[in-house]
């Protein structure tokens, strides 16, 4: 039977972590997956150093065999040489032995020789390989470090896009200043005194044409009455010719 505790832990860590991953920043996780990305070209690089130290390290033990080897190869011939011209028995003796010894110590040197040739092969093939995964590393190391600078350049204009975006909706979402008036209402306001003054001036046109229509009726009245007087003053003189010859 599980263990409930056990269990519950689990499913809390499990939750975490899938909090962490969706509130982490895509920039953080680029930069860890590069810095990923460059220790394990590391790691290889490291790795062929070694392999390729190695074979060095062969190639120069080699040659210095190959030096041991023609030295005594050399000290051997020679002994041999004088031991086969000396005259006196123990001095030939001697050389022999130190010839011996020559030989003895050069069938040491050429077999450590076979030895090291068989470990240097060995070792260049695993230099050649480790070359080889270097290569692909680097070349890996390229790729994935033009794909992080992608993904770090969509990032940053995301970013930028969805700051861009915020604002817009932060402009949108503000309250206008209820102690300044708006550009409707000061509109609203001049267009209000302004059709008044309109009015007014309409009004004080319309009440110079009655006055001046007024004065003009005066006028024509004044005329009217002047004129109808006058006719009656015709009228009215026969009458007073008559009244004069009458008499």
């Amino acid at each position: 039977m599980a263990n409930p505790f056990s269990k519950g832990w689990k499913y809390l860590t499990a939750s975490l972590d899938q909090k962490i991953e969706e509130n982490a920043d895509p920039l953080v996780q680029i930069q860890q997956a590069s810095e990923a990305a460059k220790r394990q070209h590391q790691q290889v690089r490291e790795q062929a150093t070694q392999v390729i130290g190695n074979r060095n390290q062969l190639e120069m033990k080699l040659n210095r065999l190959v030096g041991e080897r023609d030295e005594l190869e050399k000290k051997a011939r020679q002994a041999l040489s004088l031991a086969e011209g000396e005259q006196d028995s123990a001095r030939a003796s001697e050389l022999q032995q130190a010839a011996e010894i020559y030989a003895t110590q050069l069938v040491g040197v050429e077999q450590e020789l076979e030895n090291a040739k068989t470990l240097h092969s060995q070792a260049s093939s695993a230099a050649d390989e480790a070359t080889r995964q270097l290569q692909q590393s680097e070349a890996r190391l390229k790729d994935q470090m033009a794909q992080i600078d992608q993904l770090r350049s969509q990032v940053q204009q995301t970013k930028m896009q969805e700051a861009s975006a915020a604002t817009m909706d932060q402009i949108g979402s503000m309250d206008p200043d209820r102690d300044v008036p708006s550009l409707d209402q000061v509109r609203e306001k001049i267009e209000r005194r302004y059709a008044q003054a309109l009015g007014s001036q309409e009004l004080t046109e319309h009440s110079m044409q009655d006055r001046m229509a007024e004065i003009e009726s005066s006028a024509g009245d004044m005329r009217a009455q002047a004129r109808l007087e006058q006719i009656r003053a015709e009228l009215s003189a026969p009458e007073s010719a008559k009244k004069e010859i009458e008499s």
